[in-house]
C-alpha cells in the first residue's frame, strides 16, 4: 500500500458532547459494529457490571463520567478509524479542546430530551474557529423528548451552523419505531437490544410503498409530511458544504438501544475528511509528503497502574512513523526512537511497525515530552493551535503523609504533565499550587494521588485570580519578584509566573512595569 492509499482509508474524528448525552455509549456501539469488542456494556446500568470500554480509569468508572480523552481504533469496510472519545465535563473542557486539534472532523452527540447545553456551544466554538466538519447525532429518541423541529431550530440558532436532517425518526419516545433514511429512501426498524447488535432490520425501498402503511399505520401519514417539509426546508444535502464546516448533517436515533447508529457510521465514513493538512510555525504540512511529522496532543500517566507507564499521544501528520527510526525532537533539539509504540483500544495496546498521517501513536514517556512537542525526521518547524489555558481556580498542595513525600512528588509531576492542570512552586518552603479550570480536577487528582501513587494530600483554597507569565526585562522582573515575592511563582519550564489576587491589582501592576510583559497564557513559549 503506497503512502496516498494509506491516508485515504484513514478517518480521525473526536465525539463531543455535554455530560451523559451518550457519547461513550456511542463509541461502544461504535466498536460493535466495527467487530473491535462483542458485547457492549452499559455506562450506568447497575445489572451490567461491565464498565464501558473507553472509560478504562478507576473513577471514572465509579462515577460514570469520562474525565480523559481515550483513543480507539478499529477498521470497518475497508476503513481504519480513529476515535478519540473525549470528557464532556466543563471541569475538563482543556483536555477536549487539545483532542480538538488532532482530529479531521467531530459527530457531536445532543441529548433529545435536553437539547443544546452550555457545554456544548463552547465545544462548538472550537470546531468553528478551525472549520472543523461536524456530524450531529441527536441520541436518545426512545425517550420522550424534544420535537424534532425544534430541536433542528435551537441547533440552528445556538451552534451558529445550518443543519440537513440525513435520517428522520418514526415517532419518539415509547412509540419510537425506527428511522427513515433520508439520504437513500429506505427505512429501518429496529429492536431495542442494549448489548448485542440487533439482527432484525426491515428495509422499505419505497417511502410510499403500501407495506409501509402495514408496518406503522396511521404514522406513515406524519413520516410522509415531515420529510416533505425536510426536503422544503433544508434543501439537498451538499458534501462540500460539511467539509467546509458549512453545514452539519443531522442523525437521530438511541445509542443504548442501537437505533440509529448504523446509518451514522456507514454516511460518516462516506462524507467525513481523511486526514487533512496541518499548519506549522513555517508552513502549511499536507498529509501525503514523505518525511514523517507529528505532534504529541496529550500526556496520560499510568495507563497501567501496575507498570506507573506514561503516555504521550502522538497525532501523525505527514509521512510515515516508523518503529525503531530516529526522528527529531524540535523542543529539545535531540533525535529519539521508539521501540515500542502502540496503538490504542481504550486500555488495551498493539505494537505497531508503522503508523501513517491521522492516526494516534502511544509512545512510552521518560519525561522527554511536553504538550504541543513536534517530532519530524529533522525540520525546524512546530505544529500551532495546542490551546493553553489560564488557570480559574488555584489551590495549594498540602502533603498529609510526610514519609510519602517521594511518592506526592512524583505523583504530582506526572499528573499536571497531562494537562488539566498547572503546577506553581514557590521558594522557600518548596510549597506547591495547583490551578485548573474546574473543581471535579482537585477531586481526579486528589483520588489518582491515593490510588496511583500511595500518596495522601488536601488542597487549600487560595484567593488568586490569574496566573500572569512575565517576559521582558530582566532586571525589571527580578525587582518586582523581590516587591511581589508571596505572590511570584515558577512554572514546570521555571519561568516566572505572578498570581494576581484581583483585576485592580493585576491591572495595576500591568500599569507601573511597562518594562514587563504579562501574559495571561503561556502560549509565548511555545
Amino acid at each position: 500500500m503506497n503512502l496516498s492509499e494509506a491516508i485515504h482509508r484513514r478517518k480521525t474524528f473526536a465525539i463531543i458532547s455535554h455530560p451523559d448525552a451518550g457519547k461513550t455509549t456511542l463509541t461502544e456501539k461504535f466498536l460493535l459494529f466495527g467487530g473491535a469488542i462483542q458485547t457492549a456494556g452499559a455506562v450506568k446500568s447497575n445489572k451490567i457490571k461491565k464498565a464501558a470500554t473507553s472509560d478504562f480509569m478507576e473513577i471514572e468508572k465509579q462515577r460514570g463520567i469520562s474525565v480523559a480523552t481515550s483513543v480507539m481504533t478499529f477498521e470497518y469496510q475497508g476503513k481504519l478509524v480513529n476515535i478519540l472519545d473525549t470528557p464532556g465535563h466543563k471541569d475538563f473542557a482543556e483536555d477536549t479542546y487539545r483532542t480538538l486539534t488532532a482530529v479531521d472532523s467531530v459527530i457531536l452527540v445532543i441529548d433529545c430530551v435536553k437539547g443544546v447545553e452550555e457545554q456544548t456551544e463552547r465545544l462548538m466554538e472550537v470546531c468553528r474557529m478551525r472549520n472543523t466538519p461536524v456530524i450531529v447525532f441527536i441520541n436518545k429518541v426512545d425517550r420522550d423528548g424534544r420535537d424534532p423541529f425544534d430541536l433542528l431550530d435551537e441547533l440552528e440558532q445556538k451552534l451558529n451552523i445550518k443543519v440537513r436532517p440525513m435520517s428522520w425518526p418514526i415517532n419518539g419516545g415509547r412509540d419510537f419505531k425506527g428511522v427513515y433514511k433520508i439520504y437513500d429512501k429506505s427505512i429501518n426498524f429496529f429492536e431495542a437490544n442494549k448489548t448485542k447488535i440487533s439482527k432484525d432490520v426491515i428495509v422499505i425501498e419505497d417511502l410510499n410503498s403500501a407495506l409501509l402503511d402495514e408496518l406503522i399505520d396511521k404514522d406513515a401519514i406524519k413520516l410522509r409530511q415531515d420529510v416533505e417539509l425536510i426536503d422544503g426546508v433544508y434543501g439537498d444535502f451538499e458534501v462540500d458544504g460539511y467539509l467546509k464546516g458549512e453545514v452539519a448533517p443531522v442523525f437521530f436515533g438511541s445509542a443504548l438501544n442501537n437505533f440509529g447508529i448504523k446509518e451514522l457510521l456507514e454516511k460518516f465514513l462516506e462524507i467525513a475528511p481523511f486526514p487533512q493538512a496541518r499548519m506549522s510555525d513555517s508552513r502549511k504540512v499536507e498529509p501525503d509528503e514523505n518525511k514523517f511529522s507529528g505532534f504529541i496532543f496529550k500526556i496520560h500517566a499510568n495507563l497501567d497502574p501496575r507498570h506507573r507507564d506514561r503516555i504521550a499521544f502522538l497525532r501523525v501528520c505527514s509521512g510515515k512513523f516508523e518503529r525503531n527510526k530516529f526522528f527529531y525532537h524540535v523542543r529539545l533539539e535531540k533525535n529519539m526512537k521508539f521501540p515500542s509504540p502502540f496503538t490504542f483500544m481504550a486500555d488495551s495496546k498493539a505494537l505497531l511497525e508503522d503508523a501513517y498521517a491521522g492516526d494516534v501513536v502511544g509512545l512510552y514517556d521518560t519525561g522527554n515530552f511536553k504538550i504541543g512537542d513536534t517530532l519530524t525526521e529533522g525540520e525546524k518547524m512546530l505544529y500551532k493551535g495546542i490551546p493553553s489555558f489560564s488557570p480559574e481556580i488555584f489551590k495549594e498542595l498540602i502533603n498529609l503523609d510526610p514519609m510519602k513525600s517521594k511518592q506526592l512528588e512524583k505523583g504530582i509531576e506526572q499528573l499536571t504533565d497531562e494537562g488539566v492542570a498547572q503546577l506553581f512552586r514557590q521558594d522557600p518552603g518548596n510549597r506547591k499550587f495547583i490551578g485548573t479550570v474546574g473543581e471535579l480536577q482537585f477531586e481526579v487528582i486528589q483520588y489518582r494521588l491515593e490510588h496511583e501513587y500511595n500518596a495522601k494530600c488536601r488542597f487549600e483554597a487560595r484567593a488568586f485570580f490569574k496566573a500572569c507569565w512575565m517576559t521582558g526585562d530582566k532586571a525589571a522582573i527580578d525587582e518586582f519578584c523581590k516587591y511581589r515575592q508571596k505572590n511570584i511563582v515558577k512554572d514546570k519550564d521555571g519561568n516566572w509566573v505572578f498570581l494576581a489576587e484581583t483585576a485592580w491589582i493585576l491591572n495595576t501592576a500591568i500599569q507601573q512595569n511597562p518594562k514587563i510583559d504579562f501574559h495571561t497564557t503561556s502560549e509565548f513559549k511555545i
